[in-house]
């Protein structure tokens, strides 16, 4: 099972992090310090598997992005690999070649492709397609009720007499 994972920069700056058991915020803060100084100074040939405490962790870097996911010791590495790279091909599908600055300016939809792959540190959706297909219904249903609010946001204000031209 997955404990947690981590997107984190080449310059140690924490992108994007979902924790799937209840730990301190101290000791979240202590790990995920702990755990982005340790990958940041291996080097690029290095194994991407670690043993950290009572877990591993195995984490990919793709461009100037590091995916770090803990899991528990008895897991497998290569299919957590894989999950990774799921994850990493829906981030680029969604955005179109994905990016550090689509998700630091979009994270709440990193965080909603995030939780259409996993739920509960298990993976819930393989199919790539229906991912995309509800992430596609959650953004229509968003760009409804922002289009709503709009109009009822025009309507309030009309009743005020603050909309339209000199009063």
């Amino acid at each position: 099972m997955i404990q947690y994972m981590l997107l984190f920069s080449r310059q140690g700056k924490l992108r994007l992090q979902k924790w799937y058991n209840p730990i301190a915020m101290k000791d979240k803060r202590r790990t995920t310090r702990e755990l982005i100084t340790l990958i940041l100074s291996r080097k690029p040939k290095m194994c991407s598997f670690l043993e950290y405490r009572d877990q591993k962790i195995v984490y990919k870097r793709y461009a100037s992005l590091f995916f770090c996911v803990a899991i528990d010791s008895g897991d497998n590495e290569l299919l957590t690999l894989e999950i990774i790279h799921r994850f990493v091909e829906l981030l680029d599908k969604y955005f179109g070649s994905v990016c550090e600055l689509d998700i630091i300016f979009n994270f709440e939809k990193a965080y909603f492709v995030l939780d259409e792959l996993l739920i509960a540190g298990e993976v819930q959706e393989t199919s790539k397609k229906s991912v995309l297909k509800a992430i596609a219904a959650q953004d229509m249903l968003q760009d409804e009720t922002e289009a709503k609010t709009g109009l009822d946001e025009m309507a309030d204000k009309k009743k005020l007499g603050l909309a339209g031209g000199l009063p």
